[in-house]
């Protein structure tokens, strides 16, 4: 729409992506990615407080919330899944807050020329969950994960957070969706 046309829009027919072509409007919005990040670095980091600071899962270490199905379990992890590259973790802190960082930044970009809308949210889950680990290692020095889920007789040793299935379910999402288009695209 012209500057100053606001005017018309009601009386003329003319709205604001009169001169934007549908695919390039759709294709650009990268709010659905920045709200769902945004919600899920929020689910992320609230549930944290409430279970590793409030309910003092720092100090207790093992809260058994519904043996022996789920229990909060706390572990620092300083390296990325299961402890890997847990070594020097002083540099490792910093390599990999600037790698989730910069994949962050590199999904935002690309979300932009995906299609499909689940590929969008999914690519918000990847973004809210990197930086809410990513946080965890700036407040902690390492991510905080508590929950552990275990069934049937074997007793599992990992523990992970909200974070990390945003991760994976985000991960799951553009693996299925993000080549795809949306079907009224």
């Amino acid at each position: 729409m012209m500057p100053g046309w606001r005017w018309c829009s009601p009386v003329c027919g003319i709205s604001g992506t009169d001169h934007v072509r549908p695919d390039q409007t759709e294709s650009k919005n990268v709010k659905p990615t920045l709200i769902t990040a945004l919600l899920t670095l929020l689910f992320d980091q609230l549930v944290k407080i409430a279970v590793v600071e409030w309910a003092g899962l720092k100090t207790l270490g093992l809260i058994e919330v519904w043996p022996p199905y789920l229990s909060f379990r706390m572990a620092w992890n300083t390296g990325v899944n299961f402890g890997l590259f847990a070594n020097d973790a002083g540099v490792m802190r910093w390599i990999l807050v600037t790698l989730a960082l910069a994949i962050s930044a590199w999904l935002l970009v690309w979300s932009r020329s995906m299609g499909s809308q689940i590929a969008r949210l999914s690519a918000g889950l990847v973004i809210g969950g990197a930086i809410g680990n990513s946080l965890d290692r700036l407040i902690y020095g390492a991510v905080a994960d508590f929950l552990n889920m275990s069934c049937c007789g074997f007793d599992n040793p990992y523990a992970f957070n909200v974070a990390d299935i945003a991760i994976f379910l985000g991960a799951f999402g553009l693996v299925l969706y993000a080549n795809k288009q949306d079907k009224h695209a």
